[in-house]
């Protein structure tokens, strides 16, 4: 990982708490600490990266979804005691970038900081990528939703018509509305967005 970069420390432990940013202020980065991810939610810090714990259960996919709902879009790296493989293998898939065993040593935040390199700033554009296409495709009424449904699958204007018993110049209407609310200026850029909001 190149240069000084910030580090979200969410977690209800204080001493681990204490911990987790001693370490990554001890690494040349900087850290924010919170108690929990409702406290993060307030301040919504657009870059860095969130060290998350997992909770009871060990999962994180309900963590990230919570900070993709507030439009947070930081790469998260999940933290427990003693991790199971079947946890991390869980944490991974619902869309952590690592996973970080607890407590935490110097080498083991090292190795951390290794294995991320230049995957957490593509993490963090891609997410950003996300949160933008889903808040401008939140923007589209149903039918115009419905056209776009239709245009990323390759029909035509006619063809939509006729699948949604709609004339083809309603059709052109919904299209032409989807496609400025979504900033779009060509279909193909539409379907991107339209891609992008399903992550």
């Amino acid at each position: 990982m190149d240069g000084a970069e910030t580090f979200h420390v969410v977690e209800p432990d204080v001493r681990q708490r204490a911990a987790l940013a001693r370490l990554a202020l001890a690494a040349g980065h900087h850290a924010e600490v919170y108690a929990s991810l409702g406290e993060l939610g307030e301040y919504c810090p657009a870059g860095g990266l969130a060290l998350v714990r997992c909770d009871g259960a060990g999962n994180i996919g309900g963590a990230i979804a919570a900070l993709r709902n507030k439009a947070i879009g930081l790469p998260v790296i999940a933290t427990a005691p003693e991790p199971d493989v079947g946890q991390v293998v869980r944490a991974i898939r619902a869309g952590a970038l690592d996973f970080l065993a607890l407590p935490a040593s110097e080498n083991s935040f090292h190795e951390l900081l290794g294995r991320l390199g230049d995957e957490a700033g593509e993490h963090l554009a891609a997410q950003r990528r996300l949160i933008e296409a889903r808040k401008r495709v939140g923007t589209l009424t149903r039918r115009e939703r419905e056209v776009l449904e239709w245009l990323t699958r390759g029909q035509s204007n006619k063809a939509i018509a006729q699948t949604l018993r709609i004339s083809p110049r309603t059709v052109e209407i919904h299209r032409a509305n989807m496609m400025a609310k979504l900033g779009a200026r060509h279909p193909a850029e539409a379907v991107r967005i339209r891609l992008d909001a399903d992550g």
